[in-house]
């Protein structure tokens, strides 16, 4: 039955359906095998429906919405131009301004793909002016969004939290520290890559007009401390934190920035409404196929293969670190997570890990595959963005890869990269 399911879904990718068609028609098959008909298909349709049914996947459309709204708006270019300010004049200012500007858009938009569109739109023209050659460029974009999807708020935990019960607002505090970690290794090596290739500096601003630059970004910087500020300090959840950001959202572009204008509603609602279509089949079909190979115990039989139930929680990280990524670098993340999650759940349940810490892991691990070659889904952004060809975004990849590996391999090894700040908050 394995082999039959994965054989279907390895096909019906290659002809090159969208993943919601093998998924879904993987787990009509499995249904079939299973229960030897389809005389109860209400019950996987349940089970489907099931899974979109969780109140936390509100904040989903809610925080897409803030984000598509932020990005048609000034809040992105106003985040940019406030750490350019401080930054831009040191050597490798420019690309440690777009691996801190991708930190702080992540900490208002929790997508990876959003973020290579608001922050490398602007960034990358400046930094082929300046002199960093292109696959460089393209890659510090496309790797340094990955801080997003740790940064909260991150679509990534809220998926995971719900498929496996873990607290969201412990998530989103905990994947600070590993997004702060990230970024102070791309710095380093942005700054190590100017000194080796003689990038010449910027023009270092005054303190007027970093002073200008801090109150044009007071605004924007409003939405991290309400997000992790209103969780932290128990005045919303992830949800209402969510809805809380898209009220905010509109204020600030429509009222105070004036960016916007009632005519951009039905754009902004429109692409809004596709992605949250799109992410809500996934979850719902990922749900059901979850629930028949639960059902037909294949993850069970799947860790006794590998021999990870024999594993310590060392070795079990490992495998789950292993999986994510080679998964993330085919497949779109959202259902490697609704996939995976549920296949390891025995072996983290078995090994005592803290779900959170496993999360996090988790979490940077589709990170890491969306920006990794063969089809990474933040590779296909660049190209469709920036028009370049396949060979020139991905050529710049090795060094981001390779540190956030390293970056992996800290948390296994130090756990309290991730959780101390979670301790803080929630213990």
């Amino acid at each position: 039955m394995t082999t039959i399911i994965l054989s279907i879904m390895i096909v019906l990718l290659l002809l090159g359906f969208p993943m919601m068609i093998p998924l879904a028609t993987a787990a009509f098959v499995g249904f079939y095998m299973t229960f030897g008909g389809l005389g109860q298909m209400e019950t996987l349709i349940q089970q489907m429906m099931g899974g979109i049914r969780p109140t936390a996947l509100i904040a989903v459309p809610m925080f897409i919405l803030a984000a598509d709204i932020m990005t048609r708006g000034q809040s992105a270019n106003r985040l940019i131009n406030m750490v350019m300010a401080f930054v831009g004049h040191i050597k490798g200012g420019l690309a440690v301004s777009t691996a801190a500007s991708c930190t702080l858009f992540g900490a208002v938009s929790g997508s990876t793909q959003a973020t290579v569109v608001a922050v490398g739109s602007p960034l990358r023209p400046r930094m082929l002016k300046a002199g960093y050659k292109d696959p460089f460029t393209l890659a510090l974009i496309i790797n340094s969004s990955d801080i997003a999807f740790l940064i909260p708020p991150s679509i990534g935990m809220i998926i995971y939290g719900v498929i496996s019960g873990t607290s969201i607002g412990e998530l989103f505090i905990a994947g600070i520290g590993p997004g702060l970690l990230i970024l102070a290794m791309f710095s380093a090596y942005c700054v190590a890559y100017a000194y080796i290739n003689k990038v010449p500096t910027e023009p270092r601003s005054t303190w007027k007009e970093r002073a200008i630059s801090v109150k044009d970004a007071l605004w924007p910087l409003g939405f991290p401390v309400l997000i992790v500020g209103g969780i932290y300090g128990g005045v919303f959840s992830p949800t209402e934190a969510a809805a809380a950001c898209v009220l905010y959202a509109v204020l600030l572009e429509f009222v105070v920035f004036r960016s916007l204008k009632l005519h951009h509603i039905y754009a902004i609602a429109k692409s809004t409404g596709l992605i949250t279509a799109v992410v809500f089949i996934l979850v719902a079909v990922g749900n059901g196929f979850s629930w028949i190979i639960s059902f037909a115990q294949i993850p069970q039989a799947i860790l006794e293969a590998v021999g990870v139930n024999e594993a310590g929680p060392i070795g079990v990280l490992i495998a789950i670190s292993v999986a994510f990524f080679v998964a993330c670098m085919f497949v779109d993340p959202i259902v490697v997570i609704l996939v995976l999650t549920p296949i390891f759940a025995p072996a983290i349940a078995a090994s005592g890990l803290d779900p959170v810490h496993v999360g996090v892991l988790i979490t940077l691990q589709v990170a890491i595959g969306s920006a990794t070659p063969p089809f990474g889904c933040d590779i296909f952004t660049a190209i469709a963005i920036f028009k370049r060809p396949y060979w020139e975004v991905i050529r710049g990849t090795p060094p981001f890869v390779f540190m956030l590996v390293l970056a992996a391999a800290l948390i296994i090894m130090f756990p309290q990269i991730a959780l101390f700040l979670r301790d803080m908050a929630f213990r």
